[in-house]
């Protein structure tokens, strides 16, 4: 009888052994490659001196934050291991994470955490708009402290701030950046994901980071466990739309973004691929001005272009298919209770050619040319701008259209001398205030100078809560539409993706997720 149970018990292990090597496989990280078809290509990839997508989407993977959004658009701890917060709201205690090292060897320490903050709040538009003379100070080896100048509401959402990320580098790079005044020269993080390649204008190729250490959490959103289980991530810059279609359709890429949205039809239909649409996210529509120099300085010029837009059919010739757009005056998003708000709807879609045609008169305007800067490696923003050209031309503005690739117009556009309007999107932002074209002191192209609006994203951050500041939000909407910096026309549903079947685990917050992401075979 023994022996029989043994042959059974062995016989039950032989059977098990092929399922628990295939689970071990699968918990292990593999070889892969994971080769990306991405439209645009990034102008400068340090975190501190863009909010470009074409560069946050990339240094997510390489660089860590203090704090990060999980899915529910909460700031928290990513670097951080706990935190105080002094009864004053002004002072922000940090203890870091132990064991952790950046992708040198380093490991990491206050120091680190010193260095990169204070640029980071010296150079970005969100340390510069939103936390005006903060400093960061090391307290310990692993210990820090925040000491701001007055409390703030929404101090954790911008230090977790998706676009000018504030990435933690090791302190001589840092160094070594301040000494040159320049971007830095070498991405080194404590991410999942290390930069192995940059070919400007062709890839960039992402490696593993065998020294990583991730937090234990559930997954959520940026949040949480990360594993890097494919070994080789390549973003190829295709910048023709219909080469990233004909690459999806054939299966060379496993996932491609910007797809164009006239053949999203068709891919719903190919076999061996399948379309991921976000769950959030979206961006902002907007038509950027120049007010620091040029025709637009002018608030009745400005004030006049708004008045004459047609924004319905502004969308449909830039979006082509209304499920792809909604009108909307808001600067939040619907589903943001706390920022979203339609007092600026008296101001918006007005249509009113007559009345436009008035206020250029009244206006400063001498028959000036105004410069329309765009690309056409976003589709969507080069019609925008060519419906910009239109109505300028209607309402008796002279324009031309000025057309570069996408890196030429990020440089071109720090110099107001370069343009007068350009069509923009703004990725959706936890708080109105990461929106860099709202406040003067964020310095962002389009140079915003209105101390009431300074005043009013102020007094939101001193309110006691959210719910308080509610009629301060709706104060906000009024006095953008008033002043002009953007005009809203809408929000971006979230791009649909096209994924390679076979490929899993791909989330998305505001841009790809690509740890926790496998290759089937």
């Amino acid at each position: 009888m023994k022996t029989k149970r043994f042959n059974a018990a062995a016989l039950l292990l032989c059977a098990a052994l092929p399922w628990y090597a295939a689970a071990t496989r699968a918990a292990e990280p593999g070889n892969d490659t994971l080769n990306i078809a991405y439209g645009n290509r990034p102008g400068t990839l340090d975190p501190y001196l863009t909010t470009n997508n074409a560069t946050s989407d990339v240094d997510r993977h390489i660089f860590e934050e203090l704090f990060t959004i999980n899915d529910k658009f909460e700031p928290v701890p990513e670097l951080v291991d706990h935190y105080e917060i002094g009864a004053d709201r002004l002072v922000y205690t940090f203890t870091l994470r132990d064991h952790i090292a950046f992708q040198n060897g380093q490991p990491l320490t206050a120091d680190d955490v010193v260095a990169s903050m204070n640029r980071w709040l010296a150079l970005s538009t969100q340390g510069k708009a939103n936390l005006p003379g903060a400093r960061f100070a090391k307290t310990g080896p692993l210990s820090v402290q925040l000491t701001l100048k007055t409390p703030s509401l929404i101090t954790l959402n911008i230090l977790a701030d998706l676009k000018n990320i504030a990435a933690i580098m090791p302190k001589g790079i840092i160094d070594r950046a301040n000494e040159s005044k320049g971007p830095v020269t070498e991405l080194i993080g404590t991410g999942p994901y290390k930069l192995a390649e940059f070919k400007q204008g062709e890839y960039l190729h992402l490696t593993r980071y065998d020294g990583y250490t991730s937090r234990t959490e559930p997954a959520s959103g940026l949040s949480g466990q990360k594993h890097a289980w494919v070994k080789d991530i390549f973003f190829r810059y295709v910048t023709d739309e219909s080469t990233r279609l004909a690459g999806a359709l054939t299966g060379e890429y496993d996932l491609v973004f910007n797809l164009p949205k006239d053949n999203i039809d068709t891919l719903k239909q190919s076999a061996g691929v399948h379309l991921y649409a976000p769950e959030s996210g979206g961006s902002l529509i907007t038509y950027l001005f120049n007010k620091k120099t040029g025709p637009f300085a002018d608030a009745k010029l400005r004030e006049a272009f708004n008045t004459a837009l047609d924004v319905n059919s502004v969308l449909l010739a830039g979006y082509s298919d209304a499920r792809f757009f909604t009108a909307d005056s808001s600067l939040g998003f619907p589903q943001q209770a706390d920022w979203y708000s339609e007092a600026g709807k008296p101001f918006y879609n007005q249509h009113k050619l007559d009345a436009a045609k008035k206020l250029v008169q009244e206006s400063g305007y001498k028959g000036e040319e105004v410069v329309i800067i765009a690309t056409k490696e976003y589709a969507e923003l080069y019609n925008l701008a060519i419906v910009a050209q239109q109505v300028l031309k209607q309402i008796g503005v002279k324009s031309r259209l000025d057309v570069y690739d996408w890196p030429t117009v990020l440089q071109r556009r720090q110099d107001p001398k370069n343009f007068d309007l350009c069509a923009l999107e703004f990725s959706m932002r936890q708080v109105l205030h990461q929106y860099p074209f709202l406040d003067s002191r964020a310095n962002f192209p389009g140079w915003s100078n209105s101390p009431e609006i300074d005043g009013v994203l102020d007094q939101i951050k001193l309110a006691p809560s959210l719910k308080e500041a509610r009629p301060l939000v709706d104060k906000l909407q009024i006095l953008t539409w008033r002043y002009l910096p953007v005009i809203v026309l809408g929000h971006t549903t979230p791009e649909p993706i096209a994924i390679k079947d076979g490929v899993s685990g791909y989330a998305d917050l505001i841009g790809p997720i690509l740890w926790n992401v496998r290759i089937a075979h």
